[in-house]
Formats: structure tokens, C-alpha cells, sequence
């Protein structure tokens, strides 16, 4: 018998060091708005991750049966649709997670996907599978982040500014950088580009050979300089970060994370923060870290990471010098801006009290989310049926969800996934001032409707 396409779902919530503690984490009330015998928040303990998907690390279940995901979706093809299950095997395309983050995370990046075959052959134990990690983060509430490499002017500055850096890098390395980039930006041909890149290559690389010894010794030299300069640190800063951002970052990150080499690399990625509803999204091989906030984040179905900072896990260096791609950009550059979304129709209640529905659309396959903010009581939206799965949180406000005659109620914290070819109804309860606002994933491949030429 086939389900009806529409399933609570219960989430599993991992706990890291990183995040936040108790019902401070976002992570940890959503999955407690789902009540089970054996999950309760405890108020010292810090929760990190909500997954939601079918991922073996820790897959979701049906709620009502207590059955994992995984089972249902390979038992039942229709719920993810053939041309879904053609191509991605019987599971969700995409991991769907929330990031409740009180400390840094790892300094990283994840390996495209011929380079995560060879990673997983070569060491499964460190890189669980054999697929690529792209992924996108939306932010729930306001959020700080470090993604790609700075513009080439704003690291030659620190290196000019900030002795510490200057000293683990090397002089001549840093001199040598600073002139090359110094003359050649200016142009913009492929062979300028290249040697910019290996530019950066060869000085990134000469930091994170620092020994601890080093490392140790050049961390105390930064923290004076950031006390002696305060707010003037690094001569200011840039436009993008200023002396005194700057400086209340390195003296939190160094709380966090005492004498680590991540400080430094600090120095050579964008600065980021996202108001509530603003996104990036991470292409394979590019640098990035957490530092603060709540985030909705999905990626290819992939647990594969390398690391190089803010982590007491194993760093691989070598890789991670090897497979970034160097480029360089202002942060605004790397911010995935949302679209109007053409496969949902408001009612007039909902048009008449502001509510929105934005489509994010990264350049992949695996996944696109859509955004829903539906304000005051009464507002619905009715989305066509997808050619392929959807899972949907709602993190704010509450209301109703309904697939055909099946109608459920949905509030903060509440997860379902909906399968293939359903239509679904999201409305609104509440006062006035309400937000009833959910986040759908969704994978549709092979679609005549290619959304990206109808925007």
C-alpha cells in the first residue's frame, strides 16, 4: 500500500562542543517540539545539528510508525519519482539541516565529487562516502561566518598591518605576495588570474606550515597588538571589517579556540553576517567557517569534511591546500539572493498582509529551498505538485499543512516530508503580527519547467 505523501517526521539531533546549550539552541527546541520517550533538552548540554533526511548517519523516521525514512523511500519509489530515483539511488538527494552555533566551527571545505571518491578510497573512516558537499545556508537568526578568500588587496593589507601574521607567513613570503598581487590586479586576463591564484596558493600554504611553537608565539604577539591598537587595530581594517570588528574577533576567537591556527586564516577570508532570511551558498572546494547564529542548511547528501582550524579533529593540511580553488571576492559576491518562486499562489489574505514566498536556487541539481513567510491569520499558499520529494520545517509561528484531504497542524519546530507529485497547502494562524514561516527542500530533476529560465 502506498503512504499517503505526507509524514511527520521525527529528527535526530546531534551534540557538539560547538553548539549552543540547552533551549538557547534552535536545533535542540525543534526537535523537542517533537515529543519522544528517549530526547529531552537538557539545559547544560550543547546541541548542534537537527538532520533531516535519510542519511545513515542519523536517517529521520516516521513519526507515526516509528519506521526510518529510508525504508519508506525504498519501498515506495513514487514518494521521490523516477526520474529522482533514476539518478540518486532510493534516498533523498539532500541532507537538510538546522545549525544551532555558539562557538566556531572548523575552518574548512568540502572535496568536489571526484575528489571525495579518491578521499573515500583511500581513507573511509575520515571521508565516510563518495559524494561532493555542496551546500547552501539561510540564516533563521542573525548570523557571522567566514566564506571564501578575501579581495587579494584586503589580505596583502594585512599582511602589511598585522606583524603576527607578517612573522607566520614569512617576510620574504609576505613581501614577495604583496608586490606580485600589488602589480597585477590591475589586469584581467586568464594568465593574471592564474598567477594571482598560485600567488595565493604559495602564501596561504606557508602559514598553515607554522609549528604550534609558532603558532603559540605569534598568538600572544597578536593579542597585544589588538590590545595596543584597539579600535585603530590593523590600521583600521578594511570596508569590510573594520579595526575594531577585527579585534573583538580575534579576542573571541582566541577564547574559543587558545592558540590555533585559525586565527590567522582569519585574516584571509571574507567576514560575513546574514540578517534573518539572507544566504550563501558554498561551492565544493571552498573555504568557509561558522562562527555564530541559527541556520537553516542543506547539502548533497555528504558527510565529507577537511579541516584545517578550530577543531580539535583531524586536520588534512595537505588536502585542503591542494583542492581550494582560490578564488577571491567581496563578501556581497558570494551571497546567494533569493527570487520570487512562480509555482505557489498566494490568496488575498496573504497578498494583503505582506507575506512572501522566495525561491533560493543554488547552480545544482540536489536541492533548492523555498521560503515562506505567510503573516497574520488566514494567509495560504498553494504550491504545484514537484516531480520529486520535499521536506519542510516550519521555525516560526503556526498553522496548517495539507496534501489532498489530509490536513495536519504545523507549528515551530515541526518537520514533514512530503513526496511526489503532491500538492501542498500551507495557511497561517494566528494574530495580525503573526509569522507563520517555513523552509521546503526540494529536489526535481529533469523538469520541463526549468525554473532557472521561467525567473
Amino acid at each position: 500500500m502506498v503512504p499517503v505523501p505526507l509524514i511527520r517526521l521525527q529528527c535526530g539531533v546531534n551534540s557538539y562542543e560547538w553548539g549552543k546549550k540547552g533551549s538557547e539552541s534552535a536545533a535542540a527546541r525543534y526537535a523537542a517540539a517533537t515529543p519522544t520517550d528517549d530526547f529531552s533538552i537538557q539545559h547544560d548540554k550543547p546541541y548542534a545539528e537537527l538532520w533531516m533526511g535519510t542519511h545513515p548517519n542519523n536517517p529521520s523516521k516516521d513519526l507515526a510508525t516509528g519506521r526510518p525514512l529510508t525504508d519508506l523511500v525504498q519501498e515506495n519509489a513514487q514518494l521521490l519519482s523516477s526520474s529522482v530515483m533514476a539518478k540518486y539511488g532510493p534516498q533523498l538527494p539532500f541532507l537538510l539541516k538546522v545549525l544551532s552555533i555558539d562557538k566556531a566551527l572548523s575552518i574548512q571545505a568540502h572535496p568536489n565529487k571526484r575528489l571525495a571518491e579518491q578521499l573515500h578510497a583511500r581513507d573511509p573512516k575520515k571521508y565516510p562516502d563518495a559524494n561532493h558537499k555542496p551546500e547552501m545556508t539561510i540564516a533563521i537568526t542573525p548570523f557571522e561566518g567566514l566564506c571564501g578568500f578575501r579581495p587579494l588587496n584586503e589580505i596583502a593589507h594585512f599582511l602589511k598591518t598585522v606583524q603576527p601574521l607578517r612573522a607566520l607567513v614569512k617576510p620574504d613570503k609576505a613581501d614577495e605576495f604583496v608586490s606580485s598581487i600589488e602589480t597585477s590586479t590591475a589586469g584581467a586576463s586568464e594568465e593574471v588570474r592564474r598567477h594571482n591564484k598560485t600567488a595565493l596558493q604559495h602564501v596561504f600554504a606557508s602559514l598553515l606550515s607554522a609549528t604550534p611553537e609558532e603558532i603559540r608565539t605569534e598568538t600572544a604577539n597578536l593579542l597585544a597588538q589588538v590590545r595596543s591598537e584597539g579600535d585603530n587595530f590593523a590600521a583600521g581594517g578594511t570596508p569590510s571589517s573594520s579595526g575594531a570588528v577585527l579585534s573583538e574577533l580575534v579576542t573571541r576567537l582566541n577564547r574559543q579556540f587558545p592558540d590555533d591556527i585559525g586565527l590567522f586564516v582569519f585574516f584571509f577570508l571574507n567576514y560575513v553576517r546574514l540578517a534573518p532570511g539572507e544566504a550563501l551558498f558554498l561551492v565544493a572546494d571552498d573555504i568557509h567557517a561558522y562562527l555564530s547564529g541559527d541556520v537553516i542548511e542543506c547539502m548533497a547528501s555528504s558527510d565529507n569534511v577537511v579541516r584545517a582550524g578550530f577543531t580539535p579533529k583531524f586536520r588534512d593540511v595537505t588536502t585542503l591546500v591542494d583542492m581550494l580553488t582560490y578564488n577571491t571576492a567581496p563578501i556581497e559576491d558570494q551571497k546567494l539572493h533569493p527570487t520570487e518562486y512562480p509555482y505557489a499562489t498566494l490568496n488575498r489574505a496573504a497578498y494583503s498582509a505582506g507575506s512572501s514566498i522566495a525561491l533560493y536556487d543554488p547552480p545544482i541539481e540536489e536541492f533548492s529551498i523555498v521560503r515562506s513567510v505567510l503573516r497574520g491569520d488566514a494567509a495560504k499558499a498553494v504550491f504545484e505538485p514537484l516531480d520529486g520529494p520535499s521536506v519542510v520545517i516550519c521555525t516560526s509561528g503556526r498553522g496548517t499543512i495539507a496534501v489532498g484531504p489530509t490536513v495536519e497542524r504545523i507549528s515551530e519546530g515541526h518537520v514533514y516530508f512530503v513526496g511526489s507529485t503532491a500538492e501542498l497547502v500551507l495557511q497561517s494562524e494566528g494574530g495580525p503580527d503573526d509569522e507563520f514561516i517555513t523552509f521546503k527542500a526540494f529536489c526535481e530533476v529533469d523538469n520541463a519547467r526549468d525554473v532557472s529560465e521561467k525567473l
